[in-house]
């Protein structure tokens, strides 16, 4: 298989240098769901702080607490009982990662609407998106441009119901349009848009992202570079080539755990290449 063409997004990756603490390469969270979800968001952590978060935390309903503690090392955890607490507990963030098995539940509504008042740029996955179904409106006033929805077509449906009948690519630029956020449009070719009308579509797809957990992966490394102040856009860019590129790497057998294992070696080959 020959190696995709490295994209133009790589000249503002967001490297370290000499002197660089842990947090001037940003901070990230990732909420998650009860005790028996938690998962997604160990998966989604653990991307974000091998992209190169220099903090991650995992914000998660006390419940879920020691099961998460014997699970995570470098990863951070804080516990949370209300709305209230979590954007308390969100405070200093610069990413937050909402989402991921966090419920279909009135609670999860209104824990992304109290992250929406604390000035951390969101990435909204899966159930994240999945609870405005009827309401999309409600989340929609919620975002600014710097936040990121990642939906699977699917999730898509539920939040711009009718909009794929004219295409991915028109449905993305739409979707962005009416979120004013950056909307990712995950699939084989995966498609990013933006607000003010940037439009990519990812050209190395890798069918052995078929997996559980790949798309919560993907929600934590963009997660992780926002975190990192690059912007959104081109986080989601950067994020959805070096996802699939990592998936490309490792081949048959994949699963979701594997990927941030693989991204210190796409790391490296796009560090060889900077500048």
């Amino acid at each position: 298989m020959t190696r995709p063409t490295l994209p133009d997004w790589r000249d503002s990756l967001p490297w370290p240098e000499t002197g660089t603490h842990k947090h001037a390469r940003g901070r990230l969270g990732v909420v998650s769901g009860k005790a028996t979800q938690t998962g997604a968001a160990r998966l989604a952590a653990r991307a974000g702080l091998r992209i190169g978060a220099g903090l991650v935390r995992i914000l998660c309903p006390p419940d879920a607490a020691p099961v998460i503690a014997p699970a995570v090392e470098a990863v951070m955890l804080s516990p949370f009982g209300s709305p209230e607490g979590l954007a308390e507990a969100a405070e200093g963030m610069d990413a937050m990662v909402i989402g991921p098995a966090a419920g279909v539940t009135e609670a999860t509504q209104a824990n992304v609407r109290a992250l929406a008042v604390t000035g951390a740029a969101l990435v909204v996955d899966a159930d994240g998106l999945t609870v405005f179904e009827g309401w999309p409106d409600d989340l929609f006033e919620v975002l600014d441009r710097d936040d990121v929805l990642t939906p699977h077509e699917g999730e898509f449906e539920r939040v711009f119901p009718g909009l794929l009948a004219a295409g991915r690519e028109a449905a993305a630029a739409e979707a962005a349009r009416r979120a004013g956020a950056v909307v990712v449009l995950k699939g084989p070719a995966t498609v990013i848009a933006a607000p003010d009308g940037r439009l990519a579509v990812n050209g190395n797809g890798s069918p052995w992202l078929a997996t559980a957990g790949s798309g919560d992966v993907l929600a934590g490394m963009i997660g992780g570079l926002m975190a990192q102040r690059m912007d959104s856009f081109d986080a989601a860019r950067a994020a959805a080539w070096m996802h699939a590129e990592a998936a490309r790497g490792f081949g048959p057998g994949l699963i979701a755990e594997d990927l941030p294992e693989r991204l210190p070696a796409v790391l490296a080959a796009l560090y060889g290449r900077a500048g």
